[in-house]
């Protein structure tokens, strides 16, 4: 502004000053031009009065230096000039001023040279005896004055803008001054020009809907990052280029990145192809998913467009974790089909007895095998279903089962009685070990829970092998451990043994009659109770398992 200040009032000034000048040489031109006229008038006048007196010889040793001066006849007819040879002179009848002279007594003239590039002034005084005195004299134009005087106009042309300039500064400076030390945080307090006080009151307004504006914003962003940081979800805040404009925690541990990715492209932190397909469909406005891979689960990508005015300005990225969900949905179709196995293959074996039967193909003595096999088929399928739907019941929490203390020991104690004539069956000792101690929890669902373990511990141990039951009371929980010295569990199956339907040695566990299910219903059981199940095992030497309760006082 101080540069356009200063430049305005060179420019002023400048022009002024040449206006100035130029007006100033045309009156002084005309000023000039008028006097000298009165002087050519005033010698002319001198000139006819010395003719009238002395004659021709008035002429004889004349010196003329500015003047040059002429004796016409009434005729026009030359009878002297001062600078040229009279008679070879052409009549001068018709000129302006010997006309006027020889009509009125006297009479002027002026006549311009474009060659000589001057104009001539004339004038001519009629005497008594009808002849004409004539005086000239050479005036510059006004351009001839302007070349002449060349030298000092330039001098004084460069003084005038030399103080032009620096008047120029000083008067900038001076204006932008006060418009310098505006103190636009308290527009109203400035005292300058009276001209901006309806800016300074429209700074002001402004001003205050702008931090009221920005007041807003913070506290809506404020709330947006209170609300969004807290999420397990990843969020991510897209322009339409695909720039990141804001990003929450959750996203920043999914990317392996920081807050200062934001402002840098989306591919920047990720460059998936599944990522790189989701951006371009930000320009097209269109709601789009894909699956990712991260860390070792699994990820559903969902952008959403940002549309105002019915123009998309940007996209939202969020990023839900469904590695629970697809492996919940993966364990229900292995259900349903484990289910279907675990079911057919008895009624196949029923079927297909009850048909021998019937027709007549089974000797006398096969005939109570067949319907031995009938009944340990049909009580496979009725103990298969009652643990579906005691899985099933577990898995929809199991409200309405009442909840009491109950002595764990004491239960434990009638279960390993319960399951002593079978461990005789097979060979393997049982034996309980402990102390009373109470818990607080649904009766069936505790004995579930002792009985799968000790019934697994006896029907996968070998001949002569132990079992041995305890219940210990510690100081805020109550253990149970069922150990035995069977034939273990390999260490790539310990971390799914608790899985539906999942078998180590699936011949053995059919041949025995496992439903794949007890250890599944011993897992749901005691996360219905808040324990905790910890497994060790060694192949071929034996498995303890051990569940910890809370106490009756902590619950």
């Amino acid at each position: 502004m101080t540069k356009r200040i200063f430049r305005s009032i060179c420019l002023v000034a400048i022009a002024v000053f040449l206006a100035s000048v130029t007006l100033f040489l045309c009156v002084l031109y005309d000023y000039f031009g008028n006097v000298q006229q009165n002087g050519l008038k005033t010698q002319t006048e001198l000139a006819a009065q010395g003719v009238e007196a002395v004659g021709a010889e008035y002429f004889e040793g004349l010196i003329t230096k500015d003047y040059r001066i002429s004796w016409i006849s009434a005729d026009g007819k030359v009878l002297y000039d001062s600078e040229a040879n009279s008679s070879e002179m052409e009549n001068h009848l018709e000129r302006e001023e010997i006309k006027e002279a020889l009509e009125s007594g006297y009479g002027e003239s002026s006549r311009y040279s474009a060659t000589l590039m001057e104009r001539t002034l004339y004038s001519a005084k009629r005497l008594s005896d009808g002849t004409v005195v004539r005086l000239s004299v050479a005036q510059s134009t006004l351009l001839m004055l302007l070349l002449g005087m060349m030298q000092p106009l330039v001098v004084i042309i460069l003084i005038a803008i030399v103080l032009s300039m620096f008047l120029a500064s000083r008067l900038s400076k001076k204006i932008v001054k006060p418009l310098n030390s505006l103190d636009l945080d308290d527009p109203l307090s400035n005292e300058g020009y009276d001209e901006l006080s309806p800016l300074l009151r429209r700074i002001d307004t402004q001003q205050r809907q702008i931090k009221n504006q920005a007041d807003e914003l913070r506290k809506r962003q404020e709330e947006f990052e209170a609300v969004t940081e807290n999420m397990s979800e990843g969020i991510v805040v897209l322009n339409t280029k695909g720039m990141i404009l804001s990003i929450n925690r959750a996203a920043e541990k999914l990317f392996d990145t920081s807050h200062d990715c934001v402002g840098q492209h989306m591919l920047s932190v990720n460059r998936s192809a599944e990522i790189s397909d989701l951006l371009s469909q930000i320009e097209k406005g269109v709601r789009a998913e894909r699956t990712l891979e991260l860390k070792g689960r699994k990820y559903r990508l969902d952008i959403s467009p940002v549309s105002e005015d019915e123009k998309v300005t940007g996209a939202v990225l969020l990023m839900l974790d469904v590695t629970e969900k697809e492996q919940a949905e993966q364990m229900r179709r292995e259900f349903t089909a484990n289910v279907s196995h675990e079911l057919k293959t008895p009624l196949h074996t029923i079927a297909g007895c009850a048909e021998l039967l019937e027709n007549g193909m089974v000797r006398p003595e096969d005939t109570a095998r067949f319907y031995s096999q009938i009944s340990n088929e049909t009580a496979r399928m009725i103990s298969l279903v009652e643990d579906i739907i005691r899985l099933s019941h577990l898995d929809e929490g199991a409200e309405d089962m009442k909840r009491e203390r109950v002595d764990l020991y004491e239960l434990a104690d009638q279960t390993v009685k319960s399951l002593s004539r079978e461990a005789e069956n097979v060979g393997v000792s049982v034996s309980i070990e402990g102390e009373n101690a109470v818990v607080v929890g649904v009766p069936q669902l505790l004995e579930s829970i002792v009985y799968n373990l000790t019934d697994n511990a006896i029907k996968y141990n070998r001949q002569g092998g132990t079992v041995n039951v305890s219940v210990e009371r510690l100081s805020d929980s109550v253990c149970l451990s069922v150990a035995d010295t069977g034939i273990g569990i390999p260490s790539e199956h310990r971390e799914r043994i608790f899985e539906r339907f999942y078998r180590v040695d699936k011949s053995r566990s059919k041949e025995l009659g496992g439903t794949g299910l007890g250890l599944s219903i011993v897992k749901h059981a005691a996360r219905l109770h808040n324990a905790k199940i910890e497994l060790q095992s060694v192949e071929g030497e034996g498995t303890t398992v051990k569940v910890t309760f809370p106490t009756a006082e902590d619950k």
